[in-house]
């Protein structure tokens, strides 16, 4: 069930709730997300960042695009984060149904100008567009890291954007930040700012970065107007904190057959959780 970003966000625009976005980094992550998602009924955006299709290879993206063909929920492979036009013109020639393209960091009218020319191109290739208006703050290498810094969106510019650009879903900063949460700033999302954005666009809103963010924010937020958030770092400490407890407890382990799962595992259990604070669960029945 191979399908396109706006396909699956539109329905969760439609009722309400919110489609995880994960971040896969390899093969294991990947199988493993979409064995869950099956289990919970859960529609699924699989988010692929620039650095981690360099790290898994072009040569995987068929692959992955066959197991989202057979699945038994709605799939669409995101292009997560483009910086350029290139970049998004490179996604939709890999196979990505759905194409991030991140300006948020330079100025309004060159964003809106750079998302307008992605989306006319994509559009005509029956590809989605995400935009993204604000920053928010990040200590990874993804978007906007290396900032405590969060520009939070003005609705007026969002209405706007939007407008002219034709976007089919929108990132906005409202109080979330890339990577862990820095211990000197409290997570606190304004959620007054996400209803009034939401009643002036309509379309699907899009979070990143809320790992630090508590779990009733997150639910609110996905009941009242998020409909996609991206979850990368709460499942990859998962599974890697799991990888480091196998191989430390036997030296000698070393096939991925007696490793993997137990790392996979970790990863779901987190992945399950997010699906069902997001209200995504069993929601695949509505496609």
């Amino acid at each position: 069930m191979l399908t396109t970003g706006k396909a699956i966000l539109d329905v969760a625009n439609q009722h309400s709730f919110a489609v995880p976005a994960f971040n896969i980094s390899d093969w294991a992550m990947f199988k493993g997300i979409v064995e869950i998602s099956e289990q919970t009924n859960a529609p699924l955006i699989v988010a692929i960042h620039p650095d981690e299709v360099a790290h898994i290879g072009r040569e995987m993206l068929p692959g992955i695009i066959a197991r989202a063909h057979t699945s038994t929920v709605p799939i669409a492979i995101h292009w997560d984060h483009g910086a350029t036009y290139e970049q998004a013109l490179q996604a939709v020639q890999y196979g990505f149904t759905s194409v991030m393209i991140d300006a948020s960091m330079k100025p309004f009218d060159e964003n809106l100008a750079i998302t307008r020319k992605v989306v006319d191109s994509a559009h005509v290739l029956g590809v989605s567009v995400e935009g993204e208006l604000g920053t928010i703050g990040g200590n990874d290498t993804y978007a906007e890291g290396g900032s405590d810094t969060i520009i939070y969106t003005d609705p007026d510019d969002a209405v706007t954007y939007v407008e002219q650009t034709g976007v089919d879903s929108l990132a906005i900063a409202i109080g979330t930040f890339h990577g862990f949460y820095p211990a000197h700033l409290k997570p606190e999302l304004k959620l007054g700012l996400l209803k009034e954005i939401k009643s002036r666009v309509g379309i699907p809103l899009v979070l990143h970065g809320g790992s630090g963010n508590p779990d009733d924010e997150i639910r609110e937020a996905a009941r009242i107007g998020i409909n996609k958030i991206n979850i990368s770092t709460d499942i990859k400490v998962a599974y890697h904190n799991k990888m480091r407890e196998v191989l430390g407890n036997d030296p000698k382990t070393r096939e991925p057959n007696a490793i993997q799962p137990a790392c996979v595992a970790a990863m779901n259990e987190v992945a399950a959780q997010k699906i069902e604070l997001f209200g995504a669960a069993g929601k695949a029945s509505l496609y």
